[in-house]
């Protein structure tokens, strides 16, 4: 660690930085892998786990110096929980979003901007596994090998563009957002879930999704591999009444699953004892507008006043051949079309949204029209 800490404290430029987790295969999001490159120094690839999850001696060398990555916000988490942390960050995949590029995929981006090939083949791969395979090596070494060059690139085009500043302050709030808040009910996000429509087949579902998160947290390894959700919706819509009744259920057959049998059932019981006011509601609770297709029906005004922003969002995106998701997020603009700000001002409210300056410069007067739209 001292000996990769010292070259990088002593290489040039920009560190081209990448993490491996584990998605799909266990239940944290920790880095099982981190990929480092800067011109003098080379590349390392470092393996946090037999560190105890701490590289916080590499933090003084990596400190300074601008990390580049691709998908940021993906890795930037994983990273701040072994310890590393960047002052100042260019994110590849987001500068090819404002430069209009089609395809922003690392390997996209490589080919079409440096005429490279990146090997392919790994990044779904289980990063937990130890040893790791040398092919694997190769792959995430492959990661970080051009990330600098293509950021020069990238920051050239964008500067013919005339969105360099544009981006600088989207890295920085990219660098600087804070942690994503809870999920009031995450257990709703259970694939085929629309299907129950009852609260008391609901209760099931989400006793079994609060029992397998516990179990897939103790054991670390992906809540899908300790039971897939289309499991949770078979066992709350059928509502087995007995141990029994809950292993005849296909999925429940298999012998992994008939030795947590009790556990499973056990979760069900809970839910079956619940009292009415207990149960949880059909519809989710929603603190923001309601379904787009419901606003003709509840607020004429509110539709025709959405209907004209996106028109004109839209037609800046096109101007500027920015994707219309990355001019503005599309949640913040219909909050602001079903609740425009009672005071009329439409730049302080785009900005309390998250919107950045950029942003509010392009959009502000137009959307400050489009809101005063009625049906």
């Amino acid at each position: 660690m001292a000996r990769t800490a010292d070259a990088f404290t002593r290489g040039t430029g920009p560190v081209a930085v990448d993490a491996e987790r584990a998605s799909g295969f266990r239940y944290s999001q920790r880095a099982y892998l981190v990929q480092l490159r800067r011109a003098g120094a080379g590349t390392a690839l470092v393996d946090p786990i037999p560190l105890g999850s701490d590289l916080s001696a590499l933090a003084p060398a990596l400190t300074g110096p601008e990390w580049v990555l691709h998908a940021a916000s993906q890795d930037l988490p994983c990273l701040a929980e072994v310890g590393l942390v960047p002052a100042r960050l260019f994110d590849t995949e987001l500068a090819g979003r404002l430069a209009g590029l089609p395809r922003v995929g690392l390997g996209p981006l490589v080919e079409q901007l440096l005429g490279l090939s990146l090997e392919k083949g790994h990044g779904a791969a289980d990063w937990s596994r130890r040893p790791l395979p040398e092919d694997w090596l190769v792959y995430a070494a492959l990661d970080v090998e051009v990330l600098v060059e293509l950021r020069d690139v990238l920051a050239g085009l964008l500067a013919e563009q005339g969105k360099l500043e544009w981006a600088l302050q989207e890295f920085e709030a990219v660098r600087t957002a804070p942690p994503p808040a809870p999920r009031a009910e995450p257990w709703r996000r259970t694939s085929g879930i629309h299907k129950l429509r009852k609260p008391r087949l609901l209760a099931s579902a989400r006793a079994l999704w609060e029992a397998r998160d516990r179990l897939a947290a103790e054991r670390d390894i992906a809540p899908g591999r300790v039971l897939p959700d289309s499991a949770i919706v078979e066992a709350a819509t059928a509502a087995p009444r007995t141990p029994q009744d809950l292993a005849a259920l296909p999925i429940f057959r298999g012998r992994a699953q008939r030795r947590l049998t009790g556990y499973w059932f056990g979760a069900l019981s809970e839910a079956y004892r619940l009292d009415q006011t207990d149960l949880p509601r059909a519809s989710p609770v929603n603190d923001g507008p309601p379904p787009v297709a419901r606003w003709a029906d509840r607020d004429p005004d509110a539709a025709a006043r959405l209907t004209a922003a996106r028109a004109a969002v839209a037609a800046v995106a096109e101007q500027w051949t920015v994707p219309v998701e990355n001019l503005l997020q599309p949640d913040l603009l219909r909050r602001l079309c079903w609740t425009p700000p009672a005071d009329g001002d439409v730049r302080a409210a785009l900005g309390a949204g998250g919107a950045r300056p950029w942003q509010v410069g392009l959009l502000a007067d137009l959307l400050e029209g489009a809101l005063a739209t009625r049906s």
